[in-house]
């Protein structure tokens, strides 16, 4: 017995040995604190979103400085530590480029995250019905969905921003009310083999409603991957939000965006090439961070990917 013991400390002590089976979060949690990458970049996207959202009391205390504050006697100024409102410099008109650089997150990333929830509430809820019920409901979705899915998105969006005034309420009901499709077919094609299951069976066989089992028993055996897509869309939506803006369709200045901070700047590019390199800098580090979260995200929550 003793034997036995020891044997078993010395097979735990050892690097590499096996770990202890233990649940899917809890083995998540574990790949994921051994993730440098990931967690290097959650961080920094973490500093981008406090950063943005303290926008107004480093306006107002450092920089002492308002995103729409002009200054004629100062434009084209170019980067310097001399004043903390020219960190970034300033552009044609004397505006703060690190200032509007904050509001301007607030913004992108205020679209593309309330925009995203917005996708992951309708297409889970639309997904989850039409594979549960299959049918009509199921033929339905399918029509709508290959229906947006056959117009190019892009000119989708220029036409139904053309129709509204931009803004950010406007631009995110319109990518989240029309960028669903996506999360939706992932979601019909796990629930069509998850309704299959033996357990599944179980609960129906002692008498469980249809919304329970699909969000008590279906639905948290989607969530996991769910939370890798959420990651990718979020950044997709960034990089459409960017898009939009910088074609004149998002986000209409005064109020700022990276989108059309990029606009504004490429105007002026030979002379203030400053303007062009910081919102377009942001919006890489951004998305990459968040398609880096997604990747980590994937290794740690697939179960069919070993970690040893």
């Amino acid at each position: 017995m003793a034997t036995t013991a020891a044997t078993a400390g010395r097979i735990a002590a050892t690097p590499g040995a096996a770990r202890a089976s233990r649940s899917l979060w809890s083995n998540a949690w574990w790949k994921l604190r051994r993730d440098r990458l990931t967690i290097g970049a959650f961080i920094l996207l973490t500093i981008f979103a406090l950063l943005a959202a303290a926008a107004p009391l480093l306006s107002e205390y450092v920089f002492h400085y308002r995103f729409a504050q002009q200054d004629l006697l100062h434009t084209y100024e170019k980067p310097q530590f001399d004043n903390l409102a020219y960190l970034l410099g300033t552009d044609e008109i004397g505006r703060s480029q690190v200032v509007r650089l904050l509001y301007g997150g607030q913004v992108s990333l205020g679209v593309g995250f309330v925009a995203a929830l917005v996708n992951l509430t309708v297409g889970i809820a639309v997904g989850l019905t039409a594979g549960y019920f299959r049918g009509v409901i199921d033929d339905g979705v399918t029509f709508v969905i290959t229906t947006l899915n056959g117009i190019p998105q892009i000119y989708l969006f220029l036409i139904i921003a053309a129709l509204w005034q931009p803004g950010p309420y406007v631009l995110i009901a319109i990518i989240g009310l029309l960028n669903w499709t996506g999360i939706t077919l992932y979601v019909r094609g796990q629930t069509f083999s998850l309704r299959e299951r033996e357990f599944i069976t179980a609960a129906h066989t002692i008498g469980a409603r249809d919304r329970r089992i699909m969000f008590r028993h279906i639905l948290p055996n989607v969530l996991p991957l769910i939370f890798v897509l959420a990651a990718i869309d979020v950044g997709a939506i960034i990089l459409l939000e960017s898009a939009l803006s910088f074609l004149g369709f998002g986000i209409l200045p005064p109020t700022p965006s990276w989108g059309n901070m990029l606009t504004n700047g490429a105007s002026y590019f030979v002379r203030a090439w400053w303007l062009v390199v910081s919102p377009g800098v942001m919006i890489f580090l951004t998305v990459l961070c968040l398609y880096l979260i997604g990747d980590g995200l994937r290794d740690a929550l697939d179960p069919r990917l070993k970690t040893h």
